[in-house]
């Protein structure tokens, strides 16, 4: 299906990259090449501007050609500029750190200082051109990263309507899985997996509320870290919660995606949840994975309900852990009762005043100052804003009381309550173990434009999104063809111990495959029958 966006309107907001005219026969490979990779690559010769080019080039081949991704909402046309400045550098012997010259993908709800709009995938905030870095983006260029461009996302980071199509927005149109094209990349950062899948970057920032990071990870064939809440600040990233938002790296391997979150994490005395959080700033959580061993260590086992073919995998996964040394304890999940209402509510109440708050601080050409403002917008523009699903979330949302509401006061204890102390860390403590391991989630399921999403099988991403605590998918392979995610879980400030286990895990299993942008996983002679 067409998405109804009127073809000028995608012509300024989706930039078709200035690079068609340089032959490909004479860009270096940048398919499956990861960070140390590209940094080799520089080190020998390969200037970074080539390397951009090489991505810029890939992009207009494949996200509104060929497979038509639609992975990217607006290429950056600064990169180019920023790569030739990292080439200087390296010549110069004044090289920033492991980033230098290296391409990164941006969530197009996290702001940086480029001239292109922040939009959340929403046509309101087409000309929020804001010209500030959030301090992540800050950080990554503190190390030279070459920010390459923004992501498309489920819009609004899926928090408009409970029937939404993942990976679609009004400004990007529907992100495409690379494994399977007519299945979901899932949500809501689902143009950055979808992106780095494509080796459209190394690597992509994405966020989380609840899934948003792991979910298009473990359904794009990624690693995705869900860090603890505060490590990385969320000023100038377009919010949904306060007590649950967080930026997080996505990459294809536990290297490049330690590598990008030491660079994104970083104190911000304007963000209360890093005014909490005690930083060591001499910390690598890359160098971390250089001692990371299972040998000993307790982990805690859920094994919820799940289709036998995505049992076998775990089944598969559980024994790579368990010949690296691990000791396996089985746990039960406690009874939560009341948690998905508890956090509804949270989610309602902040995302009223944190929104609020952050359109008050756009440019004056953004016309909707607050999320009111916003419902009306898309009424007026509902065939372009809403031709396939509502915007109930949001009028939820605007029912709500405040921040000083006690039905929103005591929902936020108790969330935090039954996700950490009797969610995750009970779980631990009853199996004496530093970390939770389960299926991140099911198969990725077919986009409907009729339904919205499909979500089966289990979900790991709840307790820690709502407790704050560290998440990490790392791929267990492919199911008929598309990727499953193997999760580990800790309690706050385990980041490193996730990561470590990951990196066991995945350079023992070695267990993800690249894309190959079939059309359908659901063709074949057995769906012919016999006759």
């Amino acid at each position: 299906m067409r998405i109804p966006i009127a073809s000028s309107l995608l012509c300024a907001l989706v930039m078709v990259p200035a690079t068609a005219q340089v032959p490909p026969e004479s860009l270096p490979s940048v398919e499956e090449v990861s960070i140390e990779q590209l940094q080799a690559m520089m080190a020998h010769g390969t200037p970074s501007e080539a390397i951009t080019r090489a991505y810029l080039a890939r992009i207009a081949a494949m996200d509104r050609s060929g497979p038509k991704l639609r992975a990217v909402i607006a290429t950056n046309p600064d990169a180019l500029a920023q790569a030739r400045a990292s080439d200087a550098r390296r010549k110069a012997g004044k090289a920033l750190g492991p980033l230098d010259g290296v391409p990164v993908l941006i969530k197009d709800n996290i702001e940086t200082s480029d001239p292109i709009a922040t939009t959340a995938g929403s046509l309101a905030l087409k000309d929020n051109v804001t010209l500030r870095d959030a301090p992540l983006v800050a950080g990554l260029r503190r190390q030279g990263a070459v920010i390459l461009g923004k992501t498309n996302l489920s819009e609004w980071a899926n928090i408009r309507s409970n029937n939404s199509i993942s990976g679609w927005s009004a400004v990007g149109g529907l992100v495409r899985n690379p494994y399977a094209l007519d299945r979901t990349a899932c949500g809501s950062s689902s143009g950055s997996g979808a992106a780095v899948a494509a080796s459209f970057a190394a690597a992509a920032v994405g966020t989380e509320t609840d899934g948003s990071v792991v979910c298009p990870s473990s359904m794009n064939g990624l690693v995705g870290l869900k860090p603890t809440l505060g490590l990385v600040s969320r000023t100038h990233v377009v919010p949904i919660s306060h007590s649950q938002d967080t930026p997080g790296p996505m990459a294809r391997s536990v290297l490049d995606v330690a590598i990008l979150f030491d660079a994104m994490v970083g104190y911000d005395p304007t963000d209360a949840a890093s005014i909490a959080i005690a930083y060591r700033t001499t910390h690598s959580y890359a160098a971390d994975l250089s001692r990371a061993s299972l040998n000993g260590v307790r982990v805690a086992v859920l094994r919820p309900e799940m289709p036998d073919l995505l049992k076998a995998k775990y089944e598969a996964a559980l024994a790579v852990l368990r010949a690296q040394g691990a000791v396996l304890v089985d746990v039960e999940a406690p009874k939560l009762a009341g948690l998905g209402e508890a956090e509804s509510q949270v989610l309602h109440t902040e995302l009223k005043t944190d929104l609020n708050a952050y359109l008050a601080t756009t440019p004056p050409a953004v016309k909707a100052r607050t999320l009111a403002d916003l419902i009306v917008f898309n009424r007026a523009n509902a065939a372009s804003e809403m031709p396939f699903f509502a915007q109930e979330t949001f009028e939820a949302a605007e029912a709500t009381h405040g921040l000083a509401d006690p039905e929103y006061l005591g929902a936020r204890a108790k969330s935090r309550r039954l996700a950490g102390k009797e969610g995750i860390d009970a779980m631990l403590a009853k199996a004496n173990a530093t970390l939770l391991v389960e299926p991140t989630y099911g198969m990725p399921w077919l986009s409907d434009t009729v339904y919205g999403d499909q979500f089966s099988g289990p979900s790991a991403s709840e307790l820690p999104a709502v407790s704050g605590y560290p998440h990490l998918t790392v791929p267990m392979g492919l199911v008929r063809g598309v990727p499953v995610g193997l999760s580990f879980i800790a309690t706050a400030l385990g980041d490193s111990t996730v990561l470590q286990a990951g990196y066991v895990y995945e350079q023992a299993a070695k267990a993800r495959a690249a894309p190959r942008y079939a059309a359908t996983n659901d063709a074949g002679p057995g769906l012919e029958g016999a006759r």
